[in-house]
């Protein structure tokens, strides 16, 4: 996932082959941006927010996260962002 900090409004977005792309209205002080980015994560694939962890990147732009629940359900999701920019 690449983040994009203060970035307005909370959305997610396809990014590229490697990674989604997520711009957070919150800051990145205190762990903001990451709890923004985890209940953005949740909001979107339909999960709990204890459902999701953030494993890698806790202070970088990219960032890698775990989801858990059913791998079809949530590939489908993460693929209608891809085919929402087409």
């Amino acid at each position: 996932m690449r983040v994009t900090p203060r970035g307005g409004r909370d959305s997610l977005v396809a990014g590229t082959e490697e990674h989604l792309a997520a711009r957070l209205a919150a800051a990145p002080v205190d762990g903001a941006a990451n709890d923004a980015l985890v209940a953005l994560v949740a909001r979107h694939f339909g999960v709990a927010k204890r459902d999701v962890a953030l494993v890698a990147g806790q202070t970088a732009r990219l960032k890698r996260l775990t989801i858990k629940g059913d791998p079809a359900t949530l590939a489908q999701r993460a693929a209608s962002l891809y085919a929402a920019e087409s």
